[in-house]
């Protein structure tokens, strides 16, 4: 599933197209320390954090995460929104909570196992 079939199907407001429409979901990562994203984060994770800031961008160009999805209702500032553009990254939002945001990814994905 590519990140904009995936905000389509969560009714996730897409703030960004970028590559979205090509980017295929692998995993989910959530975290808000940008320098543990850069190191922890997979290629292709729906990267779910509060940071609506350039940084971010950068942070998930380094990472080469299939989205970034802002939860909580945050925002992006023009600058952030523009350089995302530029730089290809889709940017999704979200009202859910971050764990609730990764929950229902999860599912839809059919991420979710149980274990015993």
């Amino acid at each position: 599933m590519t990140a904009l079939e995936m905000a389509n199907a969560l009714d996730f407001e897409v703030l960004v197209e970028g590559e979205g429409a090509e980017r295929e979901i692998q995993g989910i990562y959530c975290c808000d320390l940008l320098s543990i994203v850069m190191g922890r984060a997979q290629a292709d994770d729906v990267w779910i954090t509060v940071m609506g800031n350039i940084n971010a961008v950068a942070v998930a160009v380094l990472a080469d995460v299939s989205c970034i999805l802002l939860s909580e209702n945050m925002q992006f500032d023009p600058e952030s929104l523009e350089r995302a553009k530029q730089q290809g990254v889709c940017v999704l939002k979200t009202s859910l909570p971050t764990f609730q945001a990764a929950v229902k990814i999860a599912q839809k994905l059919d991420l979710l196992t149980e274990t015993h």
